[in-house]
């Protein structure tokens, strides 16, 4: 297995447990305080539905919806910079940055934490143009040689 495909699977790993911690968090608050929006998770624990989810599950559902933005496009800009062969160095710098940016945006996130959020997922963007950089500049590459 090359280095490159190893750092990416991990990275990989980390977002996914992430993205369930984000999911935990979020029936941590439903269960903690017995509120549910859906009126058949409600049913269960003889409860009526809410009209609104809970502060901190709203504010984990927009996590979610920001990750679903943003990891998606790195696991296949990743996955197509490895399937290229680009530099080693390059992509597994900026897989690394990008996991560490996502895992600490959604604790900035979670915690109202500005400027940081904004900082951080500023962070991960320039890592997804980065393993754009670098798959344009292998498939250049490839149609000079």
């Amino acid at each position: 297995m090359s280095s490159a495909l190893a750092v990416y699977a991990l990275c990989v790993v980390v977002l996914f447990f992430k993205m369930f911690a984000v999911s935990c968090y979020q029936g941590y608050y439903r269960l903690r305080f017995v509120v549910f929006t859906n009126s058949e998770d409600a049913a269960v624990f003889k409860r009526t539905a809410q009209v609104a989810e809970r502060p901190e599950v709203a504010r984990a559902a927009k996590v979610w919806a920001n990750d679903l933005e943003n990891i998606p496009a790195f696991f296949a800009l990743c996955g197509l910079a490895i399937a290229l062969d680009t530099a080693v160095g390059p992509n597994a710098w900026l897989s690394i940055v990008f996991t560490l940016a996502r895992v600490l945006h959604t604790w900035a996130y979670l915690a109202g934490a500005q400027p940081w959020r904004t900082v951080l997922y500023g962070i991960g963007v320039v890592c997804l143009l980065g393993l754009c950089v670098i798959i344009t500049a292998r498939v250049v590459n490839a149609f000079v040689l």
